[in-house]
């Protein structure tokens, strides 16, 4: 096979629909609200409006701090999970104390444009969903 054959058949193996599929992994850990906040945090997300003020670098601390309620071991843990996927790149500084900062690579900042327009659906449709919720409870009870 050409090489270029051998890039679409391996194309055609990946398919999400199929139980064994690899995708299935990937499509589990970028559907984690804490991969989809990091990653929005990380492009440069506005906290207020949700526009891109571009990718930056932040100190694990500063994102800690910005994701409200994200547990020390979760945070890490997921950071952890995005470097090993080569989505962020960390970086350790030999400071007093040690400085460890993170930011997206190329790949993951392909995945951000994706997932900042989910954060924005989400923040604008929030009261809709809300009124439906509250819409069927009534129905339902």
């Amino acid at each position: 096979m050409r090489a270029v054959q051998q890039q679409v058949h391996a194309k055609e193996d990946y398919d999400a629909f199929l139980a064994v599929c690899p995708s299935r992994q990937l499509l589990d850990r970028i559907s984690n609200k804490w991969v989809v906040l990091i990653l929005c945090a990380l492009g440069g997300a506005s906290p207020q409006t949700g526009a891109s003020e571009g990718p930056r670098t932040m100190r694990y601390s500063e994102l800690s701090r910005l994701l409200a309620g994200v547990s020390q071991k979760m945070l890490t843990q997921t950071l952890r999970s995005l470097e090993r996927d080569g989505l962020l790149t960390r970086t350790v500084t030999p400071t007093v104390p040690v400085t460890v900062s993170y930011r997206l690579t190329d790949l993951g900042l392909s995945l951000h444009h994706l997932t900042r327009e989910i954060r924005n659906w989400a923040q604008a449709h929030m009261g809709e969903v809300l009124a439906h919720r509250d819409d069927y409870d009534a129905v339902a009870s």
